[in-house]
């Protein structure tokens, strides 16, 4: 359509609001409530009107609203017996206030009580209904459309999404929202709904308790299934914030509302029904678990454990609706046991006959006793006719067990908060002052003041937040022998306690999943018993792990370790990776097999020695040991009986003295028995020079000039061993590295220079004399010592020439045991190579030992 085509609409329309505006008096403006009037289902005046929304309903018939006429009330279905039971705690509360003549005397409180039909839409227009009045008329005002509210404090709504909304509505109004059942945590926020308290504990609280009980049993690895609204995904995401810093994890988190088409609900089944997990956390409304737990009950889905929230935990509308046991053992959280003397009464005192053609009450005896009245429009003539006269006593269900006492506690203590406030502000004592001026911002501001005690000794007030204190009771659902089940309580939970004792659980017998007695393992992976650690899985949240052990030299001595940790130097892991042992020192002890053998080896060329220099003294006037030097034989041999000796001070466990006695007395009497049989060289080849005519070298080289020279070369040894102790001497050693699970215990060399300059004098003196041995070999003589000489130098030379490489590469122990070893050979070749010929000779070939064989072939006597 063109412009051309709309300006004689739009013209026509201009024109209509000329004249109403000519002809409107500005002077006599009204108020005038625009829509429909809402009228409460409960109601009583009063001189001050408390408001009251609840949900007597569950939900409500689908309509096909077209938009072209004006839609039709909503048409509520699925009656609510326990939002009634809300309501009729409600009502005793403001009969005991108004028989009180302690509290409020004078002042009758009255109600205006709402049905929401389970609509949020509807609970802010019964909202608005309590605050602006249900006048349909206009009303002359001298302060045109401004006046006081209706009603001074609203007492619902018993959901969180409601409340949400509400509370969004009448916040700017001030106007106190007290709410028994609305748990959410967001609800706690001031700045978006400042005119909100409630009697029951926020779900921060709840769902931190929660994620503590699932840690408490060790179930790391769970499944969580949430209402898909306010109250579930609010809750559901400070319990995964908890879970997560306890080291638990969601196998899978799913949003479930009782609306949801049926092929989203077969999905969530099948997801629990392919996890590992066997443990399930529900933070559902009552609503969404009964339509839920109808579904589970088709697919036969037993065998897991239920962690439910406050919202279902104890309801016993559910327990009815599990007709197949599918939540047995449950364990959750409820709000504390509670009675209010009187209520029950109260409660069951419902007099249908009083209020004749009131639906709601017609709609609840007639759903309590299964009749119809008949005025209904509804009956039938096959059913019962009611007569009003039915007896509840003898009814035994949901209404008249009292499993929501302490919801009805929370609504008692909602109306009681209010009228201290108003006692207060009226400054009630034997009465009341008329003239105060209510203001619900004022009431709102001494509700959060308030702090009394209930008849029941219940302790009333609130936080900053507008929470109370957060105490719960831990439920466990317990089967009985007559199908019943029991809502037993095992623990207690109180989040004003220290974090290690808040959580509380009695020592009572609990019954798990399928009645059994044994608490459900569910855990991706096997905890990682201590000497191991844990190891990710690629791709797999943080509980899925393997267990990979320690390695050595690492422990972990808890559970579920995430690390092993190094043990310290002096220190080794055990076999099993648990714990650190100390190491064991390792030196060469005379215990051991080695120790002993080479003890027994030094020993034994210290008695073999002994017995030569025995035999040779015993025959020290026989030509042969005269013909051989006999002082210098008697001196190498005490010098050998020293090197044998020499060699115990290697075995033994290293201390200061015994490292620096070791080295220095290895190198002297070395340097001692190499410089006897340079001397003994010496004189050989001296013998044969003094044969020669015409040669006087032997004056030269006497007995004093021979020892006088051992002398010499065994002083040079022991300036260098003194030179070595002053400087940098040897001393006790820990070597903690030579060796992964072994404390070597060494001698450290203190200065290398000196331990090599000890072997490298001995090395020169043993070359030296292994030259000039090997000149003398050929010399003409019947019994040439040079020959004997040579050969005990060529071994000594081998021996200590094989001892380096040796030494180095040898570990530990075995080092010292490779030095001496080359000790006592050496020791063994010099005693054998140069004295066991001559004691062959003198003990067994005696007619060898005369002068003429030794003279032999022009030799002379050497004495």
């Amino acid at each position: 359509m063109t412009f051309t085509q709309k300006w004689p609409e739009w013209g026509l329309a201009l024109l209509q609001l000329l004249l109403v505006a000519s002809f409107s008096q500005p002077e006599k403006q009204m108020c005038q409530r625009r829509g429909d009037p809402e009228n409460p289902q409960l109601s009583k005046d009063g001189d001050i009107l408390l408001g009251g929304i609840f949900a007597f309903h569950g939900s409500w018939k689908n309509r096909n609203d077209t938009y072209k006429n004006k839609p039709l009330p909503l048409e509520c279905t699925s009656l609510n017996l326990g939002a009634f039971q809300f309501a009729q705690a409600m009502l005793f509360a403001i009969e005991e206030i108004n028989n009180s003549t302690d509290l409020l005397p004078g002042i009758s409180l009255g109600y205006n009580i709402y049905d929401t039909c389970g609509s949020t839409a509807r609970s802010v227009g019964v909202a608005l209904a309590l605050t602006n009045g249900n006048e349909a008329v206009s009303v002359p005002s001298e302060a045109p459309c401004i006046r006081s509210t209706q009603v001074q404090a609203i007492i619902g709504e018993t959901s969180s999404s409601p409340c949400m909304a509400v509370a969004t509505v009448i916040g700017p109004f001030h106007i106190p929202l007290i709410s028994p059942f609305a748990t959410c945590a967001c609800l706690s926020d001031k700045t978006k709904y400042p005119s909100f308290l409630r009697t029951i504990p926020s779900d921060y609280y709840q769902s931190r308790a929660l994620a503590q009980l699932v840690k408490h049993f060790g179930w790391t690895w769970v499944g969580a299934i949430r209402s898909n609204d306010d109250y579930g995904n609010n809750g559901m995401a400070t319990f995964r914030e908890t879970a997560q810093q306890l080291g638990i994890c969601l196998e899978y988190s799913v949003s479930f509302f009782r609306t949801d088409p049926p092929n989203k609900i077969k999905r969530i089944i099948e997801m629990i029904k392919l996890s590992t997990s066997k443990v399930i956390v529900a933070f559902l409304s009552y609503f969404d678990m009964d339509v839920l737990i109808n579904h589970l009950s088709q697919y036969n889905l037993t065998g897991y454990q239920w962690v439910g929230s406050e919202a279902w935990i104890f309801d016993s509308h559910t327990v009815e609706m599990d007709k197949h046991h599918i939540l047995d053992g449950a364990i959750g959280l409820s709000i504390p046991k509670a009675q209010v003397s009187s209520i029950r009464e109260f409660i069951l005192d419902v007099k249908p006959l009083s209020l004749w053609g009131h639906e709601l009450f017609t709609e609840i005896w007639e759903t309590l006793f299964s009749c119809k009245f008949k005025q209904s429009s509804s009956s039938t003539k096959n059913q019962r006719e009611c007569t009003g006269q039915e007896d509840l006593s003898g009814l035994h269900n949901s209404f008249t067990d009292m499993s929501l006492m302490p919801i009805f506690n929370n609504v008692y203590k909602g109306v009681y908060a209010v009228a201290h406030a108003l006692h207060n502000i009226l400054n009630c004592n034997e009465s009341c002052n008329y003239k105060v001026k209510l203001d619900p911002f004022m009431i709102l501001q001494h509700v959060r003041k308030n702090h009394f005690i209930t008849k029941e000794g219940d302790e009333v007030y609130f936080n900053e937040n507008g929470d109370p204190p957060a105490k719960y009771e831990i439920i466990n659902w317990q089967p009985t022998e007559n199908g019943v089940v029991d809502f037993v309580t095992v623990g207690l939970y109180d989040a004003s306690l220290p974090a290690d004792k808040q959580l509380n659980l009695k020592n009572k017998s609990l019954v798990w999943a399928q009645n059994s007695k044994q608490v459900p393992v569910s855990v991706c992976s096997e905890k990682c018993p201590p000497g191991t650690r844990k190891v990710l899985q690629k791709g797999k949240p943080v509980c899925c792990y393997d267990c990979i052990r320690c390695a050595e030299g690492e422990i972990s001595n808890i559970t579920d370790s995430i690390t092993c940790v190094q043990c310290q130097p002096e220190f080794w892991s055990n076999d099993r990776r648990d714990a650190c042992v100390k190491k064991q020192a390792e030196y060469l002890s005379y215990e051991e097999i080695m120790g002993a053998l080479l003890t027994a080896a030094s020993l034994f060329g210290t008695c073999m020695t002994a017995v030569v220099a025995f035999i040779f003294f015993r025959y020290r006037k026989t030509p042969i040991v005269r013909a051989n030097n006999s002082k210098l034989s008697f001196l190498l041999l005490f010098s050998l009986i020293l090197c044998f000796l020499c060699s115990l001070t290697f075995i033994g466990r290293p201390s200061e003295w015994s490292c620096m006695l070791r080295h220095t007395a290895f190198g002297i009497t070395f340097v001692l028995c190499i410089s006897c049989v340079l001397g003994k060289t010496m004189v050989v080849l001296m013998a044969f020079r003094a044969s020669l005519p015409g040669s006087n070298v032997m004056k030269w080289f006497g007995p004093t000039q021979q020892r006088l020279s051992v002398l010499a070369f065994t002083l040079i040894q022991v300036v260098i061993c003194i030179l070595w102790l002053t400087i940098s001497p040897p001393f006790p050693f820990r070597n903690l590295k030579e060796l992964k699970d072994k404390i070597i215990l060494e001698c450290a060399l203190g200065s290398t220079v000196g331990f090599w300059a000890v072997l490298g004098y001995i090395g020169l003196l043993a070359s030296f004399c292994f030259i000039l041995a090997f000149l003398a070999r050929k010399l003409p003589d019947n019994f040439n010592e040079a020959k004997f000489i040579t050969f005990s130098m060529l071994i000594f030379c081998a021996v200590w020439i094989t001892f380096i490489p040796a030494y180095v590469s040898s570990p530990g122990k075995f080092s010292v045991a490779v030095e001496i070893f080359a000790i006592l050979a050496s020791s063994f070749g010099l005693l054998v190579c140069i004295f066991i010929p001559k004691c062959y000779i003198i003990l067994l070939k005696p007619e060898k030992n005369t002068k003429k064989n030794m003279m032999g072939r022009g030799a002379q006597n050497t004495l």
